[in-house]
């Protein structure tokens, strides 16, 4: 990724660095260090933060949606009015993190996108069960 004619990689030492209204979309950060990055307004929509570092980080306003935050460490991160709906926290650590109107609502879409897949193993199931009865009643004639 490409930021101001900076390559920024995975695992990018990022530390108090001033992005603040970057456009971060989709960007590949995983594993990154950003301790005590300002990130105010930062667009960080579907970004990959996984395992990133990000404490003490300002988040203020950050757009995280659909964000990948696993294993990301937040402690004591400013999250005042960011945007999680639909990030991925599993174990992210927010210890002493400020998330003072913090959006974290799940994305409707995804249970949706849930449901009809139970619905489609659901109807494979049943076709399995109808060819192995079929396959019952030929095998004891």
């Amino acid at each position: 990724m490409n930021i101001n004619g900076y390559e920024i990689k995975p695992f990018a030492n990022l530390q108090g660095a001033n992005l603040w209204g970057a456009k971060l979309q989709g960007a590949n950060l995983q594993g990154a260090n950003l301790v005590g990055a300002y990130l105010e307004g930062a667009n960080l929509v579907d970004a990959d933060l996984e395992g990133a570092i990000l404490r003490v980080a300002n988040l203020w306003g950050a757009n995280l949606q659909g964000a990948d935050l696993r294993g990301a460490d937040l402690r004591y991160a400013n999250l005042v009015g960011a945007d999680l709906e639909g990030a991925n926290l599993q174990g992210a650590i927010l210890r002493g993190a400020n998330v003072t109107g913090t959006i974290l609502e799940k994305k409707e879409v995804l249970q949706d996108d849930k449901d009809l897949k139970i619905k489609e193993l659901e109807e494979e199931n049943e076709k399995l069960k109808s060819t192995l009865k079929s396959l019952k009643a030929l095998l004891d004639t």
